[in-house]
């Protein structure tokens, strides 16, 4: 984790809240300069309705030492993302690192069927998930190999191990992780020859704001949701995964991940990174391990 990020341009496209906010502060962090996109402003709510601000995220990157701007962006619109990328080259000139963190579901019918489940709602989480990435990917990615070794990171839910062999519950939801995933290993193939590289990442169990607030607790009291669900003492802050992303954007031989399909706790052990209580949590290990409530040595 040694070394700085200072003069490195990333955006962090979803860095709203929950995964992508912890990936911009940490970046920030390390001395990036951070986009942070997404929908929600102070003056506008996107169809999430939550308080969580790209401003907010922005101030946060500021104060952890880096640069932080915000830009209202719906990434499902390409001109909006086109002006963005457009801006991105005037402003800095370069883009050193594309975090493709959009979702936005509102909500998902967990346990319903094809058949079962509202099918222009399942229809737009789809667009929301899949779409998004692949406008972000199409306008962004000639400005990150205008210069080499360029890094593109697409945020997933769930190893390629744990997918492949998981079901999750939800017809669409199981599209949307599968679809992106693919994305890494794609983008992985497409970037290799010219001297970047693709991958996707996945956080664990993540103590996210809306996760938190449907545990009824918060951050400050968090284990006290394990007395209901003790499986949640595997989970872990935001944080633990913007600390994977700058890990990989400091490795000069990030390469070696090309493709792959990675997830915070594994990197955690390969690259030396806490969370911040100091604990190295690996939720997807414990998963395939399928492990009772014991997870203490998960982390």
């Amino acid at each position: 984790m040694d070394g700085s990020l200072e003069g490195k341009v990333a955006l962090v496209a979803g860095a709203t809240r929950g995964a992508g906010r912890g990936i911009a502060v940490e970046l920030g962090a390390a001395g990036a300069t951070v986009y942070c996109t997404g929908r929600t402003t102070r003056a506008q709510r996107s169809e999430m309705n939550r308080p969580e601000t790209i401003e907010d995220t922005a101030a946060l990157v500021d104060e952890a030492g880096g640069r932080g701007i915000p830009v209202q962006t719906d990434h499902l619109v390409p001109e909006q993302v086109r002006a963005l990328v457009a801006r991105i080259r005037k402003e800095r000139g370069a883009l050193h690192l594309l975090v493709n963190d959009i979702f936005g579901a509102t909500h998902i019918e967990w346990n319903k069927t094809v058949w079962e489940s509202d099918l222009e709602y399942g229809l737009h989480m789809l667009r929301l998930a899949v779409d998004t990435h692949a406008i972000t990917s199409h306008f962004a990615i000639p400005l990150l190999l205008e210069k080499p070794g360029g890094l593109v990171i697409e945020i997933n839910d769930g190893t390629a191990e744990y997918n492949g062999s998981n079901y999750r519950n939800s017809f669409f939801y199981d599209l949307t992780k599968a679809a992106v995933m693919r994305m890494g290993f794609s983008l992985g193939h497409e970037l290799k020859p010219r001297g970047a590289t693709g991958l996707s990442l996945t956080p664990g169990w993540l103590r996210s704001e809306h996760m938190l607030e449907a545990f009824g607790v918060t951050e400050a009291n968090w284990r006290e949701a394990t007395q209901r669900i003790p499986g949640f003492a595997i989970s872990e802050t935001p944080a633990f995964v913007g600390r994977a992303v700058v890990a990989l954007a400091l490795d000069p031989n990030v390469s070696r991940w090309n493709g792959q399909s990675l997830s915070s706790g594994q990197l955690a052990r390969i690259y030396g990174f806490t969370d911040v209580d100091g604990s190295r949590p690996d939720a997807w290990r414990h998963m395939m391990d399928g492990s009772p409530a014991d997870v203490e040595k998960y982390r």
